[in-house]
């Protein structure tokens, strides 16, 4: 299954200063095959004191195809694994042989590699519990040997360079997390750092970068690799994660394999090339064979899977279709192999989430490996695109509140129905404290399930209120759709009722609600937007706070929307009085809602209604929806 997509993905074509190139992004068969019609570099074994340590270490050297004393050299620094020595590399790696191919077909700049041994400790042979305390510890130890000792030895006895742009430093494993770690901790030393497959040593992101515009600044690359099926993943994509959330220019290279030299040998041939060059950050996020699998699969599912410049690649089998497509606003088709797979990529897709379907034959229908969601009027599938700003709704390690269902009869509907409720954190133990309320509506098509999982309502929350950016608040989250029939001024009253008579107070027997119109606050998207126009504008007595997202009242002369101006406008000193907070939101020019809602501000100005206005790129869709949830709450009962 894998190797498939390795030969869809085996090279890019990017264009780079008016030129197309092409990005090998795995080693060619041969790669590691040693060579007898090319000129081969040199293995040496040196011997060099450690003050650190107190004893001789050894280490091996290799020196490039036609090295010479008289010519001046960078250095890669490649560290080993915990299990092996100064000869890992060597033994199962054959570095020297890859080097030397790729000399020969001038891929590489001409460099000395020093392999040494990373244990820094008196007896630094693999022998005995490998795992023990003090043999841990000596990983750690093996910087200041590196530093203080390693490295002045090799600027003495070599012909090299020794500012930080000619030093780099990479390792597999055990050695990828020293790489990291002793890379990033030392930027006036390494400009070059790589970690393949790194171990748990590697330190957390918030250690590793600490200054992330110290390491844009400084960083000339910084490379993090590792094969889809290693164990050890996490430790690499979490550091992958947090360079993301932080803007650092890296490359996150994921490959076919799990913990073992097939990785690590593809992992030097790839890394290597970068070395010593000037280097293009703009190409990084194209360094890649496969992507991370969506947040959003159904739990062991491998795709879809999001590459590092947002890319989606889709694989499913599907035997007996004709035609499959990808529908994400556009439709992408896919490909059928001989084992009935069907494999494709999108365009780079905007970041947050998005509803999609797969057209099987034309018929569309949820992708069994993602999470469905209630979006579309039906259940689809979902895709979460990684969020460089998205730091507000990911989980933290803060307190945490909840959200729970309560399901009641409405004499409105004349139905069992059901909302839900944002619970802050700590609201079971405070039962003498009651809370301001804030009532937040979905779309067209979604439910009352929509802002609490396509919109992160809880995470939004949990994370503004530890910071006390947010006061602890209920948010009520309720069905929308009170009618079959057309939205028009019947299905908004019949809302309105709905909302006033049925939920508002169900709420406030249910819950620790603070009952009067200072401590409630009404809020909606899209077709939420308009029933906060119509039920929140016509109640300010009741709601004293209205965020109205994405929304704003038909164009043209809509029977509905001039009975709410008319009415808006003889209760414009009423509105602007019992208002604390008019909040109007759109997601830019590209918004599907732009036009109405710039022709209805035009109309709250002649009728001197006051508003505050923002707009947050995105168009109509849920990345720009949590962040206007997130400003919203901010302004809320204070």
């Amino acid at each position: 299954m894998k190797r498939l997509v390795l030969t869809i993905a085996a090279f890019c074509m990017v264009y780079i200063t008016g030129h197309t190139q092409a990005i090998v992004n795995h080693a060619p068969q041969g790669f590691d095959t040693l060579r007898n019609n090319i000129i081969h570099g040199k293995i040496d074994t040196i011997v060099y004191i450690s003050k650190t340590v107190g004893v001789k270490r050894r280490a091996l050297v290799y020196t490039p195809p036609g090295y010479a004393k008289k010519n001046r050299y960078p250095v890669l620094y490649l560290l080993r694994g915990i299990g092996g020595d100064e000869k890992e590399w060597l033994n199962g790696g054959t570095p020297q042989v890859i080097l030397d191919n790729l000399y020969a077909e001038g891929k590489l700049a001409p460099m000395i590699v020093v392999m040494p041994n990373g244990r820094a400790m008196t007896d630094d042979r693999a022998t005995g519990n490998i795992m023990a305390p003090d043999k841990i510890q000596a990983f750690a130890t093996f910087e200041q040997d590196l530093l203080q000792d390693l490295i002045p030895f090799v600027e003495k006895q070599f012909p090299v360079f020794t500012d930080r742009e000619n030093r780099a430093i990479s390792g597999l494993s055990m050695g990828g997390g020293q790489a990291l770690n002793f890379g990033l901790g030392n930027p006036d030393r390494f400009a070059w750092v790589g970690g393949f497959s790194s171990a748990p040593n590697t330190r957390s992101p918030e250690l590793l970068v600490p200054d992330p515009e110290v390491a844009k600044r400084r960083l000339k690359l910084l490379w993090i690799s590792c094969g889809d099926n290693d164990n050890l993943i996490s430790f690499s994509k979490r550091t992958h994660d947090y360079l993301y959330e932080n803007k650092v220019p890296h490359v996150y290279y994921i490959e076919p394999g799990r913990h073992d030299f097939t990785v690590w040998k593809n992992d030097l041939y790839m890394f290597s090339q970068l070395l010593f060059k000037p280097v293009d950050p703009s190409t990084f996020t194209q360094y890649t064979v496969l992507g991370t699998p969506a947040v959003t699969n159904v739990r062991n599912a491998s795709f879809p899977q999001v590459l590092p410049d947002n890319r989606v690649v889709f694989r499913l089998k599907a035997p007996q279709a004709q035609r499959v497509q990808i529908d994400l606003g556009k439709k992408y088709d896919l490909t059928k192999d001989t084992a009935d797979y069907w494999t494709g990529t999108t365009d780079s897709i905007g970041e947050g989430f998005h509803y999609y379907s797969l057209l099987i034959d034309g018929v569309a229908v949820a992708d069994p490996a993602s999470e469905t969601f209630y979006g579309m009027g039906r259940m689809a599938a979902g895709i979460e695109i990684p969020f460089a700003d998205g730091a507000f709704y990911a989980i933290k390690d803060v307190p945490h509140g909840d959200v729970r269902s309560k399901r009641y009869f409405s004499p409105v509907t004349n139905s069992w129905r059901r909302y839900f409720v944002y619970t802050p954190p700590g609201y079971d133990s405070a039962v003498d404290q009651r809370y301001p309320v804030l009532y937040l509506l979905h779309g067209g098509g979604e439910d009352e399930r929509g802002w609490s999982t396509q919109g992160k309502t809880d995470l939004i929350l949990d994370n503004l209120i530890a910071i006390k950016q947010a006061k602890p608040m209920l948010v009520v989250m309720m069905d929308g759709n009170v009618s079959t029939g057309s939205f028009n001024e019947q299905s908004l009253r019949t809302f309105e009722n709905e909302l006033l008579r049925v939920v508002v107070p169900s709420v406030e027997r249910n819950y620790r609600a603070v009952a009067n119109a200072e401590h409630r606050a009404l809020a909606g998207l899209s077709m939420g937007g308009i029933q906060t126009l119509y039920a929140g504008v016509n109640n300010t007595d009741q709601f004293a706070y209205l965020g109205v997202f994405s929304s704003g009242w038909f164009g043209g002369k809509q029977p509905v929307a001039e009975q709410q101006y008319a009415f808006m406008k003889q209760s414009a000193g009423k509105i602007n009085s019992n208002l604390k907070q008019f909040w109007i939101t759109m997601g830019g020019k590209e918004d599907i809602a732009y036009n109405n809602c710039q022709n209805m501000l035009a109309r709250f100005d002649e009728m001197q209604i006051k508003y505050n206005y923002s707009e947050y790129p995105g168009g109509h869709t849920w990345p720009v929806w949590r962040n206007n949830l997130y400003k919203f709450a901010q302004l809320l009962f204070k």
